[in-house]
């Protein structure tokens, strides 16, 4: 019989990525995902195979003995709302699913005596961070979307401390990759920079573009996550990211369009910089997919964009404007 996995957020961008590879892998492997940020068709490939099984439901709504559980070696927990922009207007929404909701997928797992679950925590926890940002670093969330996933990661220790439920959590620095989401709030540069190159629309680049990222592409991630699964140490946090920050200018230079430029946003790091001095030793994971590899396979699909919004500097501003609010003055306060 082969293992089980569970995978939340299993039609979503990582969550999908991550079921190609425990397919792979030889496990037999249940989705749960609501859709209301991931797609059928990021698992349409799979259609037929007996080994994957979806349950469309929200996370909020699982009891401690569901059976989409029962009998599964590994939980992988991918399940929340992603987009950060909405999270200074819609903070109960962000604590409610990316909080209660992994409490309830916690209760299950422990109900159902997994050998491990993984927690995809997020590296916007640590705030406007020193770099290279160890896991030991301080963390100070700048907005909800932040706080609602450390939240959920120290209710994951919690349960390994009180129930001693078998726990590793990462967090995830900048993945991008194939299938990142196209709808929704404005965020990701990914997908607002390849519909604005579908449109032939100048790039929306924020400050001067020489903010850097930790770009990671999302089967080094998922990869990140299985390596966190099938070790035998418990109770850590591992950084994933490339350890190789590039410039957003680089990014844009890549894609090769026009530019005009926004106000940068109160709260963002000017660098997000991972160290995975920790993951690399301890699990033997590393990044193996380049910024100059990554980016050519996204465009493959460029059509994928078609009917992503198609953003410009008034729709962005009017998007950002209670970020711009709220946390610039947070910021004129010092706090």
């Amino acid at each position: 019989m082969k293992p089980i996995s569970v995978v939340t957020g299993g039609a979503g961008f990582i969550g999908s990525h991550m079921v190609d590879l425990l397919l792979m892998r030889g496990f037999a492997v249940r989705v749960i995902d609501d859709l209301s940020g991931g797609h059928r068709s990021n698992l349409v490939h799979h259609e037929g195979n007996a080994d994957l099984t979806c349950a469309w439901k929200d996370i909020r709504s699982l009891e401690p003995n569901d059976p989409v559980f029962e009998g599964a070696k590994y939980v992988f927990h991918f399940a929340g709302i992603g987009d950060i922009v909405p999270s200074i207007e819609r903070p109960i929404d962000y604590m409610d699913i990316n909080v209660q909701g992994t409490v309830r997928v916690l209760e299950c797992a422990r109900r159902a005596g997994v050998e491990k679950l993984v927690y995809a925590a997020s590296s916007s926890c640590y705030g406007l961070a020193e770099t290279p940002t160890r896991e030991d670093h301080p963390v100070s969330p700048q907005y909800p979307y932040a706080l609602s996933k450390y939240q959920g990661e120290q209710a994951a220790f919690h349960w390994r401390q009180v129930y001693a439920l078998p726990v590793n959590t990462i967090s995830i620095f900048n993945a991008y990759g194939t299938r990142v989401r196209t709808t929704g709030a404005y965020g990701a540069v990914f997908g607002v920079f390849f519909r604005q190159k579908l449109a032939g629309k100048p790039f929306t680049v924020v400050g001067d573009g020489t903010q850097r990222r930790d770009f990671v592409y999302v089967t080094d991630v998922a990869k990140a996550f299985l390596a966190a699964a099938e070790t035998d140490l418990v109770g850590h946090r591992f950084n994933v990211g490339a350890g190789h920050p590039r410039s957003v200018n680089e990014l844009v230079k890549m894609l090769d369009g026009d530019v005009v430029y926004v106000p940068k946003r109160p709260g963002e790091p000017d660098c997000t910089f991972a160290d995975i001095t920790k993951i690399t030793t301890m699990l033997g994971w590393k990044p193996e997919v380049t910024l100059e590899q990554g980016v050519p396979l996204m465009m493959r699909d460029l059509l994928h964009w078609k009917d992503a919004p198609l953003w410009d500097p008034q729709s962005i501003a009017a998007a950002t404007k209670p970020w711009f609010d709220f946390l610039g003055r947070a910021e004129n306060r010092g706090g």
